[in-house]
Parts: structure tokens; C-alpha cells; sequence
């Protein structure tokens, strides 16, 4: 694939100060950092920008799975959990090629990021351990993305979270979030191992670990403190994982070839652009536009503050020609704020879509009354428009979580009873009666997988529901840090 240089002048970036926001059919502000394509550089339009093709003979890429390993700084850990870990993983060569193969987009940018930070490379493949490299992974603790962030340490780190856009999801944002993070871990603990564990269970958490054993007179390191299962486990994973990437021949498994060079370009849309015109647009998959871009709840770019978009280096160029010669309406969406407690039924007509359609499109339960959430229409209306267009988007929507006794999950393309009963460890009956008279799932349809129990009895939770609620509190600590419930993570990353 060639590598697409950016020549530009500093003429030329002088001239945008003075230069009006044009339409968005006529401007695209193209940003890549000479040096890093994550880090954008914004130039007035995609006119003014040159760009050079240099032949793949010139480019002299190397294997990124050796620099990792050249930065491998980790102790290794006298425990019989990195050997258990290390034979989960080898006796399963196609979780392994899957996860790799969705590295392959991410994996060079943080690696860069971990090195730039002075961290040991162990840390570049901690999303393994996380999400699988997932970037849809979610959990019923609300942790979403590639680092699994809960909602309110992604807002701690500035990653914006809203109807349109989830920053959790976003692969800088949430790259830059999460070693920012463990950072500072380590600086408060001075160590890696702890550093990892409080990034697992909170840093309230291994700190009262830590004066538990202090009181008793005993170490504080992290082999020698008392935590959870989960994290237990956790730092000998990321060392299983360490492993086998150090010496794959050794467990049996062969490492798909991960160039070291940039695989994506960060490119920045001057107005709103549906996100289904700007993959056509670059020539790629929508599959690929939203494993790049996967923080867009909605297949639209209206938010205004989240208008980056990566692509792949090689379709860069191919983007912004289209773009420039492309004569129609970049948007066919529109929100729309309706009033509390107005109809769906009277509502979904005005835009052409029947009540069905105007639910799948939103993630919308059964309700027929509007609760004043923030709608997606189309412009022009037209059903056929909105046909298969949400779901890959629908994916995103997470289950909710009340904070005590009932968890919702909203249906994804693919769902079915049974699907849904494994995912969180309920029976296909108990599905079946919480719901009522169920034998098939929809698209976006709500359904209730933990139920209250009456109030009348002793207001414990009911067992399924309080297994469900002992997981979403796992690693809770008191100051707000990271929640895990990875047995659940949609990722299917191995269990404890």
C-alpha cells in the first residue's frame, strides 16, 4: 500500500484565517501530522493540499511485532497463572487470529503512544486482555471500547459521551485516555504490576489493600495483596499474552504480519457527512469505516465536536477526489426533538417511516410515547432509505443498567432468545418470563434480562439478577475508577 505524503505550505495555512467555512459539499479539512496521522494538522480545504505517492518499493516497513518485543520491560511473574493463561490462548489459534487480525488497524498507533510515553510495549497490548481488540466490546458495567472505560472515568479522561458520539469507542481519544491513566497509576504506586491492577480494580481498592497488609506487617507488592479474582488473574494475562507474542512458535501459533507503519490517516469533514456516503466516499467497507470509527452511535456525523475521522492511509486520496466531485447532499438524516409525551404512532409518518422503522432506527422499546429523547429522521423521508441502514449502528447501544435490580438489553442484528440467555447466564424461561410472550427478538426491541424482585420479600436481588449485579460492581472503587465485568464482555475475551 503506498504511503501518502502531505505537502503543504505555510502560506497556505496562513490563508485560513481569513478564509470563510464553506458548505460542507465544498470543504474538507484534511489533518495528518508528518509524524504521527493520529494527530491532526488542519489545512483550509482539501484543494490546497498536495499529495505525493511514494511507491511501496521505497518504503522500508518493518515487522511491528519485533519493535514490540524490543520494548518488552516487564518482570516476569512467578505465578502458575501466566502458564494457565498461556494455555488458554494456545489451545485457541482462531480467537487468537481474530484478535491479531483486528490489532493489525490499531495496534502501530499505540504502540507509538506507549513509546512515546516511556512505557514498557507490554502495555500496547493490554486491549488483548481488555476487549480482545474489540472495539464494540462492552460490558454490563457500561465499559465500552478497545480499553473498556466506564462512563465516568472516560469523562474524567475528556472523552465525550452523548447520543450522537462515544469517545470510549474513540481509538485516539480512548488510547490517549487509558495511558494517561496508567500513567499516573504508576506514578502513585511506582510500580507496574500495581499500576495494572489499579487500572483493573480501582485505585481505592489497592490501596486499602495495601494498608490491610501494612497493618499486618506484611508486603504490598501485588502477588502479596488480597484482590478479587479478576484481577488477580489480570497481570499474569497480559504475560500469557507477552509470551506468546515473544515466542509464538513456542505455543504452536503463527502471528499474522503486522506492517510497522500507520495504518489509518486522520481526516477531518468541514460539516455534517453521513457516515455511510463518506465510506463510499473512501472506497472501503462500511465493516472497515466503523472498526475505524467506531465512537459514532448514529450513521450520521452531526456533532459537532467529533467531525475526525480516521480512514486508511491508502484511501486517503481517494476520499478527498470523490469528495471534491461529488455534486449531491452529503446528509439524508436529520435529529429531531420531539415533546415529551408525543405520539410515535403520529410522529413516524411526517418522515415517511412507518412506527417500526422509527423504533429500530433509535433503539426504541416498546413504547409508543415519546420521553423527549432526541430523535434520528430523514430529511426527505422515504422508509426504503432507512432499510438495514442502523444496523450496524445498533450494536452500540448498551444494555442498561438501573444501579440495583433490572438490566435491559437492547437487541443487535443477529440476536436471538437463546443468544441473549448465554450472554448473561440466564435461563431461555426466566428470558421468556420477564418478557412476556417472546418467540422472537427485533431489531432495537428492549429486553428485560435481570428482574426486580417484589418488594414485599426481603429486597435482596433475585440470583440471576444479583450474579448480574456482583459482576457490574466488580472493581468498584469509592472514587469512581474503572468497573469490570469481563466474563460478560461481548468481546468473548477468556474469563478469570
Amino acid at each position: 500500500m503506498p504511503l501518502i505524503r502531505l505537502i503543504f505550505s505555510v502560506l497556505l495555512a496562513l490563508c485560513t484565517l481569513a478564509f470563510p467555512i464553506a458548505h460542507a459539499e465544498e470543504q474538507l479539512a484534511l489533518s495528518v501530522s508528518s509524524t504521527d496521522p493520529a494527530t491532526p494538522l488542519t489545512l483550509s480545504t482539501a484543494r490546497n493540499i498536495k499529495l505525493e505517492l511514494i511507491p511501496d518499493n521505497d518504503l522500508a516497513a518493518g515487522d511491528l511485532w519485533v519493535r514490540i518485543r524490543s520494548g518488552f520491560a516487564m518482570r516476569d511473574l512467578d505465578s502458575p497463572l501466566v502458564a494457565k493463561h498461556e494455555q488458554w490462548y494456545a489451545s485457541r489459534p482462531d480467537y487468537v487470529a481474530r484478535m491479531t487480525d483486528r490489532a493489525r488497524r490499531y495496534l502501530h498507533h499505540i504502540t507509538v503512544e506507549v513509546e512515546r510515553r516511556g512505557m514498557p510495549s507490554e502495555i500496547a497490548l493490554l486491549p488483548m486482555i481488555e476487549s480482545a481488540f474489540n472495539p464494540g466490546a462492552y460490558s454490563t458495567s457500561r465499559a465500552s471500547g478497545i480499553w473498556q472505560f466506564i462512563p465516568s472515568t472516560g469523562k474524567s479522561f475528556g472523552m465525550q459521551q452523548n447520543w450522537w458520539y462515544d469517545g470510549r469507542r474513540d481509538v485516539i481519544s480512548a488510547t490517549n485516555g487509558a495511558l494517561d491513566y496508567l500513567q499516573k497509576l504508576h506514578d502513585m504506586f511506582g510500580d507496574w504490576e500495581l499500576a495494572l491492577a489499579a487500572y483493573n480494580w480501582g485505585e481505592g481498592a489497592v490501596q486499602r489493600a495495601q494498608e490491610r497488609n501494612r497493618r499486618r506487617g506484611l508486603p504490598v507488592n501485588y502477588t502479596s495483596l488480597k484482590m478479587p479474582d479478576e484481577t488477580r488473574n489480570y497481570v499474569p494475562k497480559l504475560l500469557a499474552v507477552k509470551n506468546i507474542i515473544a515466542n509464538p512458535a513456542s505455543f504452536g501459533l503463527v502471528l499474522e504480519d503486522i506492517h510497522d507503519e500507520p495504518y489509518f490517516a486522520a481526516v477531518s469533514t468541514a460539516k455534517h457527512i453521513d457516515v455511510k456516503l463518506a465510506a463510499q466516499l473512501a472506497d472501503i467497507s462500511m465493516e472497515e469505516f466503523i472498526a475505524l470509527n467506531p465512537a459514532h452511535n448514529r450513521p450520521v456525523i452531526l456533532q459537532d465536536n467529533s467531525d475526525l475521522i480516521l480512514l486508511p492511509i491508502g484511501a486517503v486520496e481517494t476520499f478527498r477526489t470523490n469528495l471534491e466531485s461529488y455534486d449531491k447532499p452529503l446528509v439524508s438524516w436529520q435529529s429531531y426533538q420531539p415533546k415529551k409525551g408525543e405520539r410515535l404512532d403520529k410522529l413516524a409518518p411526517r418522515f415517511g417511516l412507518s412506527v417500526e422503522k422509527l423504533k429500530s432506527v433509535n433503539g426504541l422499546g416498546h413504547n409508543n410515547i415519546s420521553t423527549g429523547q432526541t430523535l434520528l429522521v430523514p430529511i426527505n423521508g422515504g422508509e426504503s432509505e432507512a432499510d438495514g441502514e442502523f444496523e450496524v449502528f445498533n450494536l452500540h447501544l448498551a444494555p442498561v443498567y438501573d444501579g440495583g435490580r433490572t438490566i435491559k438489553h437492547t437487541a443487535r442484528k443477529g440476536d436471538t432468545i437463546a443468544s441473549v440467555a448465554r450472554r448473561y447466564h440466564v435461563s431461555i424461561a426466566k428470558l421468556k418470563q420477564w418478557n412476556g410472550p417472546l418467540k422472537t427478538i427485533r431489531l432495537g426491541q428492549v429486553i428485560t434480562v435481570a428482574q426486580a424482585v417484589p418488594r414485599k420479600s426481603s429486597g435482596r436481588l433475585s440470583k440471576s439478577a444479583g450474579r448480574l449485579h456482583k459482576a457490574a460492581q466488580s472493581g468498584t472503587a469509592k472514587n469512581g475508577t474503572l468497573k469490570r465485568a469481563s466474563a460478560v464482555i461481548n468481546s468473548g475475551h477468556p474469563g478469570t
